[in-house]
C-alpha cells in the first residue's frame, strides 16, 4: 500500500471514525483504525461491534491495500502533524506503517486486515470487492437538517443506565408519512415526528436505536451535504441500521461520505403514549428564553438539593397578566425567587421539577414561547413549543416529591 493524502483530511476522518473504537475489549484489532487504499480514495474503519463506522476521504492512491493501526497513536500523531501532505506506505513482510510529513516520520506496527470485523456497507461507492458486505433491507432518504433536530431533541431523554437497555435506545417509528421517534429514562419523556415528504416507507416499522449510535450521527452529519438526502436501511432480520452520509463537495477538508452501521436493540419498548397526559387544568405560556434563563439561575441554588425547584403558577384577573413563580433553595447555600410574566389559564397550581431536565429540553426548543400544560403537583406535566404542531413535538416530565 503506498497512498498520500492532506493532514487535514485524514485528521477529520480519524475523528469521525474514532468515537466508534473499542477503548476495552479482548480483541486488540478493535482498538485499532482500518486503512484501506483503493480506487482513489482511502476508507477509514473502526467497530466495537456495537457502532461500526466507515469513512472515506481524498487520496492519491499509488499502490492498493490495507493495515490496522492503533487508533489514540495514529490520532494524536496525525493531529500533531503540519497541514501538509502525509505519504503512507505498508511494509506488507513486517505489516508496518511507514508515514512521512514534511520533515516529520513515524514508523507504526500494525495488525494485518484481515483480522479486522467486516462492516457492512450500503454501496453506492465504486466496485465492491467480494469481502465487502452490502446490507439490504428498507431504504428510506430523509433530510440531514431535519433528522439531526429530531435526535437532539429526543435523545438527550434516553437513559444511561446500561442495567435497563431498553431505555438507553431511542424507538424509531416509520409510517408511510411520518418519522417519529421517542426516548424515557422513566422520568421524562421525549416525542419528535416529522411528515415524510416521500412515501418512501412501504409498510409501517419500528426498531429501537441505541441513543449512542443517533448522537454520533448527529454529529457527523454536522458537516453533510445538506442537498444529499441521508440515506437510512433498516434490516430487522438483522437487527441492523446503516446510516449513509454523504460530504459536502465544495469543502478542501471534508469527507466524501460516512457510513455508520448500529446494531438495534431487540427488545420492546415501553408503552409511552400511556403517560402522556390526555388533559391538564393549568395551561400556562411563557416566553421560552426567558424560562430558560430563569431555570438556568434558580439551578445554582438547586443543585445541592436534588435539582429541585418550585414552579407556581397564578393565572391573572383581567387586571395584571398572569405569573410563573420560580424558587429554589439549599440549606447551605440560601434561596432564589424569580418572577416571570406568563398567560395563564385554568386554576393555580405549584409543582416541583429537576432543573436539570427543565434545562434540557428548553435548550433544544427554537420557538419563542413555550406552553406548560399540568394537572396536579403529583402528575407529570406536558411542555410543548408554542408554533409546532401538537403532534411535532412533546415533552413529558415526572413532578419531584410534592411541595410540603
Amino acid at each position: 500500500m503506498r497512498v498520500s493524502c492532506l493532514q487535514e483530511n485524514l485528521a477529520k476522518g480519524l475523528s469521525i471514525v474514532g468515537r466508534a473504537v473499542a477503548t476495552r475489549s479482548t480483541l486488540p484489532v478493535l482498538g485499532n483504525i482500518l486503512l484501506e487504499a483503493k480506487d482513489g480514495e482511502l476508507r477509514l474503519a473502526a467497530t466495537n461491534l456495537e457502532i461500526g463506522v466507515n469513512c472515506w476521504i481524498g487520496a492519491k492512491v499509488e499502490d492498493e491495500g490495507a493495515i490496522t493501526v492503533p487508533a489514540r497513536l495514529l490520532a494524536e500523531f496525525v493531529n500533531s502533524l503540519p497541514a501538509e501532505r502525509i505519504d503512507m506506505e505498508l511494509a506488507v513482510r513486517t505489516q508496518t506503517l511507514h508515514l512521512r510529513c514534511a520533515r516529520i516520520e513515524a514508523n507504526m506496527k500494525g495488525i494485518d486486515a484481515a483480522d479486522f470485523p467486516i462492516i457492512p456497507t450500503a454501496g453506492g461507492g465504486h466496485e465492491i470487492e467480494e469481502s465487502t458486505e452490502i446490507l439490504e433491507g428498507t431504504r428510506i432518504e430523509l433530510e440531514p437538517a431535519g433528522l439531526r433536530k429530531m435526535i437532539d431533541q429526543v435523545a438527550f431523554a434516553a437513559s444511561t443506565d446500561e442495567s435497563r437497555p431498553t431505555l438507553t435506545g431511542v424507538e424509531v417509528s416509520f409510517n408511510p408519512e411520518r418519522l417519529s421517534m421517542a426516548a424515557t429514562d422513566g422520568y421524562r419523556l421525549s416525542v419528535r415526528s416529522i411528515v415524510l415528504d416521500k412515501a418512501s416507507v412501504k409498510e409501517p416499522m419500528t426498531v429501537i436505536v441505541p441513543a449512542r449510535s443517533l448522537g454520533e450521527l448527529a454529529r457527523i452529519s454536522a458537516d453533510a451535504d445538506e442537498e444529499r438526502p441521508v440515506q437510512v436501511i433498516v434490516t430487522q432480520s438483522r437487527n441492523q441500521a446503516l446510516f449513509q452520509i454523504w460530504g459536502k463537495p465544495e469543502a478542501r477538508s471534508s469527507f466524501h461520505r460516512v457510513e455508520l452501521v448500529s446494531q438495534l436493540i431487540d427488545a420492546r419498548f415501553p408503552d409511552y403514549r400511556a403517560i402522556i397526559p390526555k388533559t391538564h387544568t393549568t395551561r400556562t405560556v411563557v416566553d421560552t428564553a426567558a424560562l430558560l434563563k430563569a431555570v438556568r439561575v434558580a439551578f445554582l441554588f438547586a443543585r445541592d438539593n436534588a435539582n429541585i425547584i418550585r414552579l407556581a403558577v397564578v393565572p391573572g384577573n383581567g387586571e395584571k397578566e398572569g405569573q410563573v413563580r420560580l424558587t429554589a433553595s439549599s440549606q447551605e447555600m440560601g434561596d432564589n425567587v424569580n418572577e416571570l410574566d406568563a398567560l395563564v389559564e385554568g386554576t393555580d397550581l405549584e409543582i416541583a421539577f429537576n432543573a436539570r431536565y427543565l434545562i434540557d429540553v428548553l435548550s433544544q426548543i427554537d420557538q419563542p414561547q413555550v406552553v406548560i400544560e399540568t394537572t396536579q403537583s403529583t402528575r407529570p406535566g406536558a411542555i410543548r413549543p408554542v408554533g409546532l404542531g401538537e403532534e411535532e413535538f412533546l415533552h413529558v416530565v415526572m413532578p419531584m416529591h410534592p411541595p410540603r
